[in-house]
Formats: structure tokens, C-alpha cells, sequence
């Protein structure tokens, strides 16, 4: 028997002896915050400006234009959508369409320009969108590997702080966080966009649904 395999053993024992102690999970999150329409907003989009994307607000009936509008001035020719994306809302862009699949390998994605989604809900408080991968929003991948992320996100979606976004969620789905385009950086805090997600993050923000 190796010295590791000694010290393992014993705390092995030490664990089977030892009494398991109830451990309590404190759950009193502060919830139910709201705020104004105007005040929400205004919140969240400080917080996202402030992580580098770009913010563009809209009534619903002039959502496929500023979409197709985000998309002609990101020079984008060929986008992926989920499956469940509202058509209407691509009505006004002229590029290729490419619908995603799961037979779509993911490194293959990173062929597309760009990517449309919805949301799932938004917090305000933190800058954070939340992708749920419902069938407007797709598979993780599909968010990820394009180098460019359109985002449309209802107003009527935003909340105040995170307890009440994850309210919101249903957590056997799979979540994604979005707190503007991706980005980290090194020990000298030189700042590297697009390592572990899309460079650029347009967010629609459509401000009566």
C-alpha cells in the first residue's frame, strides 16, 4: 500500500466514524423587487453599454427591421436561427437563413455571421440576459460560436435583481448567462474579446411587449 493510499484510507475511516451534521441551506433571498418600466430600462441598459453591447430599443411592429438593420451594418450574409424563432421576425432580411439542427455539427457554426435569438428572461440589475434553450433561443452552441449575437429581449421579461430572474426559470432546462459579449482577460488585465463566446452583442430591446 502507497503513503496515498494510506492517508485516503484513514480519512475514508475518520468520515465512516464521524456524525453527519444537518446542514441548513439559508433560502431568504431578497425577491419580489420591482421597478418602474422607465427605471428598469434605463438600469439595464447602463449595465449593458457598460459591458460593451450594443443596445437597440423598438416597438414590437419595428422589430425584422431593426433586426435587419443590426444585421446590414454588421455586414452579416449568412445568420443561424433557432428553430422556434418567430419568422416575422427576419421578414425585412435579405441574406441566407440557416435554420439550426442538432445534425449541425457544432464546429460548423462557425461558418455563420451571426445568430438571432429571443431570451428567455433579463435582470436589469446585473446587465445579465438569460437564454433557456427554448425552441426561440435554440441550443447552447448556437449562441456561442458565432462571432455575432442578436439578442431580442421584451421588456415585459426584464425583472429587477437575479432571485427574481431565476424565479422565473425552470431549472431542469439548460441556462445560459449573458453579461454582454465575451470577454476576459490576462494577469496584465489586457482585455480579449471573443475567447469563450461571441465578440459582439447586439441587444433588441423591444419596449412595449
Amino acid at each position: 500500500m502507497t503513503a496515498r493510499e494510506t492517508v485516503l484510507g484513514r480519512i475514508r475511516d475518520a468520515l465512516a466514524l464521524a456524525p453527519t451534521p444537518e446542514v441548513t441551506v439559508p433560502r431568504a433571498y431578497r425577491t419580489g423587487r420591482t421597478l418602474p418600466d422607465e427605471e428598469r430600462l434605463a438600469l439595464f441598459v447602463d449595465r449593458l453599454v457598460d459591458y460593451k453591447a450594443q443596445v437597440h430599443e423598438c416597438t414590437a411592429d419595428r422589430t425584422a427591421a431593426v433586426i435587419a438593420e443590426v444585421l446590414r451594418e454588421r455586414g452579416a450574409r449568412k445568420i443561424g436561427v433557432p428553430a422556434g424563432l418567430d419568422p416575422a421576425w427576419l421578414a425585412a432580411y435579405d441574406g441566407e437563413i440557416q435554420q439550426d439542427s442538432t445534425d449541425i455539427p457544432a464546429p460548423q457554426l462557425d461558418a455563420l455571421d451571426g445568430v438571432v435569438t429571443a431570451s428567455a428572461v433579463s435582470c436589469a440589475e446585473t446587465g445579465t440576459i438569460f437564454l433557456d434553450g427554448s425552441s426561440d433561443q435554440g441550443r447552447r452552441a448556437l449562441s456561442l460560436v458565432p462571432d455575432l449575437h442578436v439578442c431580442v429581449v421584451d421588456l415585459s421579461s426584464l425583472v429587477v435583481g437575479v432571485p427574481e430572474a431565476v424565479a422565473r426559470l425552470v431549472p431542469e432546462r439548460p441556462t445560459t448567462l449573458i453579461s454582454g459579449p465575451s470577454a476576459t482577460s490576462d494577469i496584465e488585465l489586457e482585455r480579449v474579446e471573443g475567447v469563450h463566446g461571441p465578440r459582439i452583442l447586439d441587444v433588441v430591446i423591444r419596449v412595449d411587449a
